[in-house]
């Protein structure tokens, strides 16, 4: 059997972060770090030339013609492709064309699928799907949930969770602070992270703690709506929106809060909740798609239904007045993110790679 010595990830790259781009950066990185030469052709590279980003449409062409010319140039010689894919566009436009690029030149693809909006796109798509599927060697989800999704479309996929990165999260020795609770959002600022309902449960909080504060950390177009619901609900002096942070911000911002708030409605296995775990700061989430499947209510995290921000605040409270069941919650939570460390996540995405390179053949 060839010894496995080149991969080539098609992906996203910061800037703009998130959670596929930040998992195709460090994934890129633990490779290189065992000794496998990487190459990322990415998805979302710089406009070239730069005063094309400045045309509509006609830079998205520009950036199809150059993704192309890459997955070609540099697919030829590599071993195996391991593509980060999603629901939408992004498949066909970036995901699917790389399936068959590959499959063109006899490389095994690896396809690493997530999104929460996966059981959606397939009831719409499928028939389109399906053919660029098939031609995986194999397909890859974060989550138990993902896993059910595409059993329901009869197709094979099996799970290797994140990465974490254990350099950059991990838990801290700060006090865990009651009379002054610091809580945190660290969601992008879009409909479906449902942002407001964290601002609405955090101002009942701040009715019962006046030196609670919140940190809200990313970007979006509901921030001027977040700002001015800040401002109804007089909260204003509380509440600061600290924008886009890098990995190692993000992280120090959760050892230095005390709760860590999602609000999602429509979500897979998302990073900020393993990334909060890891940093010691215990979860109040909504129970949406694959969140109910990562963590489980009142064992690692508080779940409850979304679109609820008394039962966000009640979670809070259940936090802040029960120290004893908190301190649980915490070391829970420690063991469940033991699962995306990397060198156990290593020993299955390697024999991933090693079963997609025989079955090519």
């Amino acid at each position: 059997m060839d010894e496995l010595k080149h991969v080539t990830i098609v992906g996203p790259l910061p800037p703009p972060a998130g959670g596929m781009a930040n998992q195709t950066r460090k994934l890129a990185e633990f490779l290189r770090g065992e000794g496998l030469e990487v190459n990322v052709v990415q998805v979302n590279p710089p406009y070239f030339p730069r005063f094309i980003e400045k045309v509509p449409v006609v830079r998205a062409g520009f950036r199809l013609i150059q993704y192309f010319f890459s997955l070609f140039k540099e697919l030829r010689k590599t071993q195996v492709v391991h593509i980060m894919a999603n629901s939408g566009w992004s498949w066909h436009l970036f995901a699917a064309p790389a399936i068959w690029i590959a499959r063109l030149l006899n490389k095994p693809v690896v396809l690493n699928y997530r999104g929460g909006y996966a059981q959606t796109f397939f009831e719409a798509s499928w028939r389109w799907v399906k053919p660029s599927m098939s031609r995986c060697q194999k397909v890859l989800v974060p989550s138990v949930f993902l896993e059910e999704v595409f059993a329901q479309f009869q197709c094979k996929a099996e799970i290797v969770p994140n990465v974490l990165d254990q350099q950059n999260f991990y838990p801290s020795n700060k006090a865990f602070s009651v009379d002054a609770p610091h809580i945190i959002v660290t969601r992008n600022l879009e409909e479906i992270y449902d942002v407001e309902t964290a601002v609405r449960a955090f101002a009942q909080v701040h009715q019962q703690y006046p030196k609670a504060t919140l940190s809200v950390a990313g970007t979006g177009p509901e921030l001027s709506s977040l700002e001015a619901l800040v401002n109804t609900l007089q909260i204003k002096e509380h509440v600061k929106f600290v924008g886009r942070l890098s990995p190692t911000e993000i992280a120090e911002l959760y050892r230095s809060a005390d709760i860590m708030v999602n609000t999602s409605v429509v979500d897979n296995s998302p990073n900020s909740i393993i990334e909060s775990l890891a940093c010691g700061t215990p979860v109040v989430s909504s129970n949406v798609g694959g969140i109910p499947k990562l963590v489980t209510h009142e064992h690692d995290a508080i779940l409850v239904e979304p679109k609820q921000p008394t039962l966000i605040a009640n979670g809070i409270f259940k936090l802040l007045e029960n120290e004893e069941f908190c301190q649980q919650i915490k070391e829970n939570g420690q063991q469940t993110v033991s699962k995306f460390y990397w060198q156990n996540v290593w020993k299955l995405l390697n024999e991933h790679y090693q079963q997609a390179m025989r079955s090519s053949r």
